[in-house]
């Protein structure tokens, strides 16, 4: 830090600088040396006092940091490295012509590195890593033909490494590490014939790696890992004799890896993990018998591993995860292996435990993990006897543990999670006193916890959830004083919370979810002060809280859901550092303490189906980070604080089933994370707020069983992302929104029981993900109902009933193939019922004007049809004249009749009076077919219309029968 008193220095420097130079003349210094030094300090800032000994009155060689030749009257280094200071490198440092060694590395530096310092001919090494240089590598380093040494090293430059440092004829050091260098490696780098360190990695360079670098044939260290490096490994590396350490790591190398490295007989280092390689291993790595340590991981390598460790005389580390090898030999390990870590981790290796492996006498840490091995575990695996680490997890083992596992006495991590173990747990591994991680979880084991598990005192984590122990925690529990991990969740355990676990005292976190404990809390769980996690959420535990949990000031997270306890929750109020606190479904009472507030970090806070009372604290307010807020089924009163308007995280706001009150609540329209508010069973009143239109992300909006009314806004419209809806059982007025139709993402509509009127609006059609339910029942609705309800395919339920809707169903509705409940009850509908609803009950058709057809009657014809007005006057007009022409014929006959029943009378020439013929003594009859087809007969024009003249011959040859 720059100081007062520095930044006078600062100003002194170059007050007094001319003072400075007559002064070095009065000494009669022979040199310029000096000068150019003071001239240097004054253009740096020192705050750690590096420079203060650097004064005129004594001679530049006494100075800290300076190295003179000889006859000391020249600078040959200088050496401020970790000084502390800050400021730019000055061009000045090109005047110390005998300088060899600079070293200003480890400070604050800034600044471009400056192309004088290319004039410095008799540099040897330039040390100026760890500083906050920036812009790029000056070409002028080239010209430094002496130099050996150069560093630049974590620092901030930029571009190319600059072609001209292949002019560097006697570098044997290039560190250019960590410098955000692009751009690719340069050839030239292959004129570097004594370079023996070449350090590029954790930059932005790209392209291939020069096959030039063969050149450099003493080479021993090349590290260019963290790049962005790419093609094929250059077998010409394999020139390389002198190469001890290959670090390829982390680019994006392909093909495979080249035999020739086989070549490298010095190579102790080989990393070339995460790069593309593919392929097979070559097996003639096998002759780099001074390897000690191989990584090939987070490649594509394939096939068996045919490394065998016995011509890896000295190989320590083998890293081969993340690939895609098959197989392991059965003499992998022989005698004289060093083998000590062994990591072949999420490849495709099968079959049984490798059997090989136990022949690796040495043999510390084993990662077998993420395969698919299977079979028991080996009963002699206890021939490992220096094995700390044993990683078998994700795999498809079976059976039970040997208990010759108890017998590995230097075991310290045991990893068998993810498998399919049964049985229980050998009581031979409480004699692993050095233990201190055993991960059994998502497994098939049982029996009871035993208690010779708590004699490994090294204990620090316990994982064994998801298996089916059963019986009571041990309780010498207490006895594991390092334990930090306790997770037993998903198990069958049951009884009480073992008093001892309070003497537990460095327990970070404990998980006893979903098992059959019972009992209540302890109050030794006082001294768990490093407790920050608890989770005892589905078991049978009851009783209040001991006061005591409000010591507990580092607790984070508690969920003590779905129990049975009682009485405040004041004493989980402790710690101010709660980012979880869930206590839903138990019996908890009282009101809801506002020093909750004072965890300011309290993201989830869900206290419902409990018995709390009182009104909600307006302090929660201050919870700024909350997205989770459920006081649901509780007994709470009074109005909801607008204070929450400050909780803009909020994702779900779950109030429902209280006995809440007031105005619906405007400002939840500026919470524009919420997703889910359910605001039903309460007494609030008032409309339906417009602004909640602004909650775009809106998912579920249930008002439902409220005091509401007036009109829906048209802004729910705007709610696209809108899944479930439920107004039911208000008061509303007025028609649905025509806006609705805009909730396309909706699945579940309920505004049944209110007094909404109008027509059922056509855009609901368009609401093609409606599913769970359709329900408008008990309104005011009329008008048909709109055939566009037809398009709503994955619609399960559909309830009209209780409207005033007329007209038919229409015809489109019986498409909806997956309906199956169906309510068109106490409406005006007439007309034929679709016949794919004939399989719903008679109550979802009943008190209706005429519907028909199955379940109900069977329609008639004249029923069948409902005819138009037009229609109808037609049929009318048309009976009528039908059946007045029906009379006018009927009238006709009737009179032809009546005349020809009347008597005729046959006179001589008056025509007098009519006779009653006989003949034969029978009587002569007038309706006789041979009179009515007699061509004699006709018709005259006289009174009477059916009057008759018949000569009198026919009448005489006339016979009547």
């Amino acid at each position: 830090m720059i100081t007062l008193s520095s930044m006078g220095s600062i100003c002194m420097c170059h007050f007094i600088l001319p003072l400075t130079i007559a002064v070095v003349v009065t000494l009669g210094d022979n040199t310029a040396e000096s000068y150019w030094l003071l001239k240097i300090k004054s253009e740096q800032v020192d705050p750690l006092g590096a420079l203060r000994n650097w004064s005129p009155t004594t001679h530049f060689c006494s100075w800290n940091g300076i190295t003179c030749d000889v006859d000391e009257a020249h600078v040959v280094g200088l050496n401020l490295s970790g000084s502390g200071i800050s400021g730019s490198i000055p061009g000045e440092f090109s005047h110390l012509i005998s300088l060899q060694a600079l070293d200003l590395s480890s400070n604050n530096l800034t600044g471009s590195i400056p192309s004088e310092l290319g004039q410095l001919q008799n540099l040897r090494i330039l040390l100026l890593y760890s500083n906050y240089l920036s812009s790029n590598i000056p070409e002028e380093i080239g010209h430094l033909s002496k130099l050996q040494v150069l560093r630049l090293g974590d620092n901030s430059l930029a571009d190319e490494i600059p072609p001209s440092v292949g002019n560097l004829s006697e570098l044997t050091v290039l560190g250019v590490a960590n410098c955000n260098l692009s751009g690719s490696i340069p050839v030239e780098v292959g004129n570097l014939k004594h370079l023996v360190s070449l350090d590029l990695q954790m930059n932005n360079l790209s392209g291939f790696i020069p096959k030039e670098i063969q050149g450099c044939q003493e080479l021993q260290n090349f590290a260019a890992s963290n790049n962005m490096l790419e093609g094929e490994i250059p077998s010409s590396m394999g020139s390389l004799k002198s190469l001890r350490i290959l670090n390829l790591a982390n680019n994006t190398l392909s093909g495979s890896i080249p035999t020739s490295l086989s070549l490298l007989s010095n190579l102790t280092y080989l990393n070339l993990l995460g790069n593309k390689l593919n392929g097979e291993i070559p097996s003639e790595l096998n002759s780099l018998s001074q390897l000690q340590k191989l990584d090939l991981s987070r490649n594509n390598l394939s096939g068996s591993l045919t490394l065998l460790n016995v011509n890896f005389q000295n190989l320590e580390t083998m890293v081969l995860s993340d690939n895609a090898l098959t197989g392991i030999p059965y003499n992998f390990c022989l005698r004289g292996s060093k083998l000590q870590q062994l990591f072949l981790a999420r490849n495709k290796l099968s079959g049984g435990f490798p059997l090989g492996i136990l022949n690796c006498s040495s043999i510390q840490q084993v990662d077998l993990s993420d395969n698919s091995f299977e079979g028991e575990l080996p009963s002699n695996l206890d021939k490992l006897q220096n094995l700390t680490d044993l990683m078998l997890n994700n795999n498809s083992f079976i059976g039970s543990l040997p208990p010759a596992i108890g017998n590995i006495s230097s075991l310290r991590s045991l990893f068998l999670f993810g498998n399919s173990f049964t049985g229980k747990i050998p009581v031979e591994i409480g004699r692993l006193k050095r233990l201190n991680t055993i991960y059994l979880y998502d497994n098939q084991m049982s029996g009871p916890i035993p208690r010779e598990l708590t004699n490994c005192t090294s204990l620090t984590e316990i994982d064994f959830f998801g298996n089916h122990f059963y019986g009571p925690i041990p309780e010498t529990i207490g006895k594991l004083k390092d334990l930090t991990v306790l997770h037993l969740r998903q198990n069958d355990l049951s009884g009480p919370i073992p008093p001892s676990m309070g003497y537990c005292k460095r327990l970070q976190l404990l998980a006893l979810a979903d098992n059959k404990l019972s009992g209540s809390i302890p109050p030794t769980f006082s001294y768990l002060s490093q407790l920050s996690t608890i989770t005892l959420y589905n078991n049978n535990f009851e009783g209040p809280l001991p006061y005591s949990l409000s010591l507990l000031r580092n607790l984070k997270i508690i969920n003590f859901s779905n129990n049975k306890f009682s009485g405040s929750i004041f004493p989980l109020t402790g710690s101010n550092s709660l980012t979880v606190l869930d206590l839903t479904n138990n019996s908890f009472s009282g009101s809801i303490p506002s020093i909750l507030a004072n965890s300011g970090d309290l993201t989830r806070l869900r206290l419902a189906n409990n018995f709390l009372t009182g009104t909600i604290p307006f302090e929660l307010g201050h919870l700024t980070k909350l997205d989770f807020l459920d006081l649901s089924f509780n007994n709470l009163t009074g109005h909801v604080p607008p204070q929450l308007s400050n909780c803009k995280k909020i994702e779900h706001l779950l109030l429902n089933n209280n006995r809440l009150s007031g105005q619906m609540l405007p400002w939840l329209g500026s919470l524009q994370e919420l997703g889910e508010l359910d605001l039903s069973f309460n007494n609030f009143h008032g409309r339906v707020p417009a602004e909640l239109g602004g909650c775009s992300k809106l998912l579920k909006l249930s008002l439902h069983h409220n005091n509401l009314s007036g009109e829906i806004p048209l802004e729910i419209g705007n709610l696209t992302s809108l899944n479930v809806f439920s107004l039911q059982r208000n008061s509303l007025s007025g028609h649905i929104p025509s806006t609705i139709q805009q909730c396309s993402k909706l699945y579940e509509l309920r505004l049944s029981e209110n007094f909404l009127s109008g027509i059922i609006p056509v855009g609901l059609g368009a609401v093609t993900e409606l599913q769970v339910i359709l329900d408008l029942s008990r309104n005011l609705f009329s008008g048909e109902i709109p055939s566009s309800l037809g398009n709503l395919m994955k619609l399960e339920r559909l309830d009209l009933s209780f409207n005033h809707l007329q007209g038919q169903v229409p015809p489109s509705l019986g498409q909806l193939t997956s309906l199956h409940v169906l309510n068109l009850s106490n409406n005006h509908l007439h007309g034929l019922i679709p016949s794919t609803f004939s399989g719903f009950p008679l109550s979802s058709f009943l008190n209706n004007d005429h519907l028909c057809g199955p379940p109900l009657a069977l329609c008639s014809e004249a029923t069948g049809m409902k005819l138009s007005n037009t229609q109808v006057a037609a049929i009318i007009v048309a009976i009528v004249l039908t059946s007045t022409l029906i009379c006018v014929v009927l009238l006709y006959i009737m009179l032809r009749i009546w005349c020809n029943w009347k008597k005729v009378a046959v006179s001589s020439e008056d025509g007098g009076m009519v006779e009653q013929k006989t003949r034969n003594g029978e009587y002569w009859n007038m309706n006789s077919p041979e009179l009515l087809s007699s061509p004699d007969i006709q018709i005259s024009a006289t009174p009477c219309i059916c009057n008759l003249k018949i000569d009198a011959s026919a009448r005489e040859n006339t016979s009547v029968r």
